[in-house]
């Protein structure tokens, strides 16, 4: 009876049946997964980017394409490999002879969705490239500003296994990710769902037969809404006790920024309307966190010898601390 006095604050109603079209959409092409697509319609509903992590063949690129096609936006993508250069991804001032004078010739950076596969090939230059553009949504070259158009979301697939020819990510291009999104494998039954369904159709079939769902003005709506989703005192604290904790414990050589405390909020928010509340609960926080710190926080030496990961520690500060009521 509450949640139903709680839902008439704010119509949710618009948002909610674009999910679960959106759902079903991708639900036609990709089996299972269901946590990866729902963490990529958070993540475009908070305006965040996303990184994309899990061995080859998960369905990683196919997913990121889907969410491009639903959405009636332009898309680039872009193989990052080590010899990329920085203009190769941003663009380059070009010799115009006609009018003696050089113009700004824009890099595939330049559209709404921007899925960057294999974003750990390319060296610490070409990164570079990307932090004003992921953090300001703008490129500037020879002094000039360019101003990219909303939507902007970039979703960056890596491979955790393969290390030759890699780059670790430097931490001020991870800390611009919204989200890590750790992509397993299929369970046995969604196996076999997979090998029937694309028995009947290719790939490409299934992605032609896709429809637009959402608009950029739909996108702007639902964002604007989500920023009127109630967020009680006691759940802010909750999130920079969480966030705080990362800084404090002796487990972790490099704590979470108060960046990832913005994003478990913006996040959580998300969450609950997405789920049909106006109001955001401690479970939103709880799941949404892994998602936002895993890739933030770096563990010690010793901890990473002891095989320890980052999700492990995460269970553990999540459990250590009060969950408000």
């Amino acid at each position: 009876m509450e949640e139903n006095i709680f839902e008439q604050r704010i119509d949710l109603s618009g948002l909610n049946r674009a999910v679960y079209d959106i759902r079903n959409e991708i639900g036609r092409v990709i089996i299972g997964q269901h946590q990866m697509v729902d963490l990529l319609l958070i993540g475009l509903l908070c305006d965040g980017h996303i990184l994309i992590e899990g061995v080859p063949g998960v369905a990683k690129t196919l997913t990121a394409k889907l969410m491009a096609r639903i959405i009636d936006v332009d898309f680039s993508r872009l193989q990052f490999t080590p010899d990329l250069m920085p203009s190769d991804v941003v663009g380059t001032s070009v010799f115009n002879p006609k009018e003696g004078d050089f113009r700004f010739k824009s890099g595939p950076i330049f559209s709404n969705i921007v899925l960057i596969d294999e974003i750990n090939r390319a060296p610490a230059k070409t990164q570079a490239a990307l932090f004003e553009v992921m953090e300001e949504r703008q490129v500037t070259v020879d002094g000039y500003t360019h101003i990219m158009r909303a939507p902007f979301i970039v979703l960056a697939t890596q491979n955790p296994i393969e290390q030759e020819g890699t780059y670790r990510l430097p931490e001020a291009q991870l800390d611009r990710f919204l989200f890590k999104i750790d992509v397993k494998y299929p369970a046995l039954n969604e196996e076999v769902k997979i090998l029937t369904s694309q028995q009947a159709k290719t790939q490409g079939q299934m992605l032609e037969e896709i429809r637009k769902i959402l608009s950029p003005a739909d996108i702007q709506h639902y964002r604007s809404l989500i920023q009127s989703i109630i967020v009680e005192p006691k759940l802010i604290e909750f999130i920079a006790r969480i966030v705080n904790e990362t800084r404090n414990n002796p487990a972790l050589y490099l704590g979470a920024s108060p960046r990832a405390s913005l994003a478990i909020l913006k996040s959580a928010k998300a969450n609950a309307a997405v789920k049909g509340r106006d109001f955001v609960t401690p479970e939103d926080i709880v799941e949404m966190a892994p998602h936002v710190l895993r890739h933030r926080i770096i563990l010690t030496p010793e901890k990473e010898m002891e095989g320890v990961t980052a999700d492990d520690l995460i269970d553990n500060i999540l459990k250590a601390i009060e969950i408000p009521r």
